[in-house]
């Protein structure tokens, strides 16, 4: 069935750049610069958002992930920034920002392990996102010396804390750079217990060579998933946005037979999704995206 067909499921959540704004621009105005991979909590008046700046392969890759708040969604103010020297790592990849039950606020940030392809997710806590502390953080993603694990989606829902997130193969480094999403839960949000392999790529297809899930929503008892997808390695960081869904968290199947949301520039890159409800009503989205220059920069849509 395509994207076309289950249009009404996926109403207002697929990203539409001719309506959006731009969030974040990027450091430079020139290709390998990125402002993106957004995570973003709405709540007490304000949205908090956590994205990563990044500079080309050779020049720091992921330097600083960015801590922001906003009254209006668009203008967004700096409150933090931690930097891969505090966090020990030869890159910074996609946060995930989330408040507890309880009030508390956590940042997850997934750390590349110097010197090889191994990446690990870590986690920071404070009773307000200006006060996370780099010297206080504690690894609850480790991977293992097969699989490195990145780019959580962490979700509170139903008394249990449930996480998507991108696993990589590391036993032949040339192809280190697929990609599954494994689906874990966890009582805490810090001991996370495997569940099996959520969502993965199709050979032969748009996204053959991996998929990441960037976003989640449940919805009637189903499970609408969005993820980015890429069918070479040569597409590497210019992944595209599809649509899954699903009865289980645990079991998610691609929708369609080509991307749901793509940039017209350069590789087309769209993705990190990311969906946050407003508490007066509406919804925003806030994804990276790819520009003419072939810088990244982040945006947003009110729907």
């Amino acid at each position: 069935m395509s994207i076309e067909e289950n249009a009404s499921r996926f109403a207002g959540l697929l990203p539409d750049p001719g309506r959006s704004a731009v969030a974040v621009a990027p450091p430079l105005p020139r290709e390998g610069h990125w402002a993106g991979a957004p995570s973003a909590v709405a709540g007490g008046g304000l949205i908090h958002l956590a994205y990563r700046l990044r500079r080309p392969v050779g020049e720091g890759r992921g330097y600083a992930v960015v801590v922001a708040r906003s009254a209006d969604g668009e203008r967004f103010e700096n409150i933090l920034a931690i930097t891969q020297e505090e966090m020990d790592t030869e890159s910074l990849e996609r946060p995930a920002l989330v408040r507890t039950p309880e009030g508390r606020w956590r940042l997850y940030l997934s750390c590349a392990t110097y010197g090889t392809k191994h990446w690990r997710v870590e986690v920071l806590e404070a009773d307000d996102p200006a006060g996370f502390d780099p010297r206080r953080r504690t690894t609850v993603l480790p991977g293992d010396p097969k699989t490195g694990v990145k780019d959580p989606v962490i979700l509170w829902r139903d008394g249990m804390w449930h996480l998507w997130a991108s696993c990589h193969p590391l036993e032949d480094p040339e192809e280190a750079d697929r990609m599954i999403t494994g689906y874990a839960t966890s009582a805490d949000g810090l001991e996370w217990t495997w569940q099996g392999t959520a969502l993965s790529g199709r050979p032969g297809t748009w996204d053959g060579r991996g998929v990441r899930v960037s976003a989640v929503r449940f919805s009637a008892g189903r499970v609408l998933a969005f993820y980015d997808g890429r069918a070479s390695a040569a597409e590497n960081y210019e992944e595209r946005t599809g649509v899954a869904e699903g009865w289980d968290p645990a079991a998610l199947a691609a929708v369609g037979d080509r991307p749901a949301a793509v940039s017209p520039y350069r590789g087309g890159g769209l993705r990190y999704l990311d969906i946050v409800d407003l508490p007066g009503g509406g919804t925003r989205l806030y994804y990276e995206y790819t520009r003419a220059d072939g810088a990244h920069e982040l945006r947003t849509e009110l729907r």
